[in-house]
């Protein structure tokens, strides 16, 4: 069975061909590498360590890209792209208390008895794009799912980290409170940002939609919980 494929056809219907083939490819035992969270024991793809279970092991990358965790080759032409499928997996999306691979898969999507163990080159909340238009206030957006899967814009807790150079943003609270911001995104959000005389590195405020705020820094004892810097 293909990783998610059992719960996504019970719900949504038959998965397209396409996805189908790109779910069922990869499968095979090899060593986690756990790029940013840590290494980790070996596993293969599929696996049934209870009657009636499969586990399944990904990746997501700094831009928001989903991988299988073992695939060769990560890149845009590999990742998933199939929204219905996105939103099913990310709206699952959570720390991983299960007992297993927690130190190397610190993320978790589940399905009933499917378990779909996430590792991360940071966090596994990118957001991908600001939904400003329409009559309501601005969404961020992540997933790949557009409006599926979006949050309150809240533009006073940006919190820029200098050790990365990286931007994050609160995110919710059972994928870890807090995501990052890609970096086409960022740089665009950046231009908002004030600073004090004295050449700081740091910016105190943001100014949006003609308002200035000032910068909270709230999210600073997050990262310690989570999966990133």
């Amino acid at each position: 069975m293909s990783p998610v494929g059992a719960c996504l056809r019970l719900r949504a219907g038959a998965l397209p061909l396409a996805l189908t083939l790109t779910l069922s490819r990869g499968v095979g035992a090899r060593a986690a590498s756990g790029v940013g969270c840590g290494k980790g024991p070996s596993y293969t793809q599929g696996q049934s360590p209870e009657p009636r279970t499969r586990e399944y092991f990904y990746y997501i990358d700094h831009q928001g890209q989903l991988f299988l965790d073992d695939a060769k080759v990560k890149n845009f032409i590999t990742c998933f792209k199939d929204r219905q499928f996105l939103i099913f997996f990310f709206s699952r999306l959570r720390k991983n208390q299960s007992g297993r691979y927690e130190d190397t898969f610190p993320f978790v999507s589940l399905c009933g008895r499917e378990r779909n163990f996430i590792r991360c080159d940071d966090l596994p909340v990118v957001f991908t794009h600001l939904l400003a238009d329409g009559p309501g206030p601005p969404r961020l957006s992540y997933g790949g799912a557009g409006e599926a899967l979006a949050i309150p814009f809240e533009p006073a807790r940006l919190m820029p980290l200098p050790a990365n150079g990286r931007l994050y943003h609160p995110a919710p609270k059972l994928a870890g409170g807090v995501g990052l911001v890609r970096s086409s995104l960022a740089f665009e959000l950046s231009s908002c940002f004030q600073y004090p005389p004295g050449g700081a590195t740091l910016p105190t405020h943001i100014l949006w939609q003609g308002q200035k705020y000032p910068l909270t820094m709230d999210l600073a004892p997050l990262f310690s919980k989570s999966c990133g810097p």
